[in-house]
């Protein structure tokens, strides 16, 4: 009898979570486009007080404009930066409420979690159309709520690992010369991590964000990012 439980479980988590996290993740894969000059810059896991709005600096000077998925409770904490983002041309697009992870969400829980997290962003006048799953781990219950508020779910292509906290700011800037090419979607974050780990993200990114426009690649928000 415990086998079958065990077996019944470990189906219910595969249908619930384990599929649709890695099959997302596959069909991101297959369906991207064919490359082109330009470079989608996506931030996760703020607002935070203090580095977003360096960052914002940051992209300011260049005129670059970027995609920010936040998590809402933080969006809560800091609606001055949320409405400067908006002000500034930035795409919004939600994070989660908390930051939970979705293979671990029961589905009750996990719908709680989006229906609060996307009243959140309407209250703040920022309402969301596109959803990134923290660590992008979906779930059924998540989908079906994001595809039930008329979201989109957002992958990536390009990882350069900013969160550590044993990393420097020249390793992430090497990273993202060296996995990044024409059409990529850059995960990037500006909020949480290790020992002050959006400080080294923004001075990789002073570094290397001239070379890439010496290099003739522009900038664009994920709202018109086409598989």
């Amino acid at each position: 009898m415990k086998k079958y439980v065990l077996g019944a479980l470990g189906t219910a988590a595969l249908c619930y979570s384990i599929v649709p996290t890695y099959g997302g993740k596959l069909l991101h894969r297959l369906r991207r486009p064919e490359p082109d000059d330009t470079l989608y810059l996506t931030f996760d896991d703020g607002p935070d007080p203090v580095y977003t709005p360096q960052l914002l600096d940051l992209l300011s000077e260049y005129g670059i404009h970027a995609s920010f998925f936040v998590v809402a409770q933080s969006a809560q904490r800091n609606p001055g930066l949320i409405a400067r983002m908006k002000r500034e041309g930035h795409l919004i697009g939600l994070h989660s409420l908390q930051h939970k992870n979705g293979m671990l969400q029961p589905p009750i829980s996990a719908c709680r979690d989006f229906v609060h997290a996307a009243c959140i962003m309407q209250q703040l006048g920022a309402p969301a159309f596109y959803y990134r799953a923290p660590w992008g781990h979906w779930n059924l219950a998540c989908l079906a709520e994001l595809y039930s508020y008329g979201m989109k779910p957002v992958l990536w292509d390009v990882m350069a690992q900013d969160w550590r906290g044993d990393t420097t700011a020249k390793e992430i800037a090497q990273k993202l010369r060296r996995r990044t090419c024409g059409g990529s979607i850059l995960c990037l974050h500006d909020g949480r991590g290790k020992n002050d780990a959006p400080a080294r993200t923004i001075a990789a990114l002073h570094d290397v964000l001239p070379d890439w426009l010496d290099a003739g690649f522009r900038f664009d928000t994920v709202d018109h990012y086409e598989h």
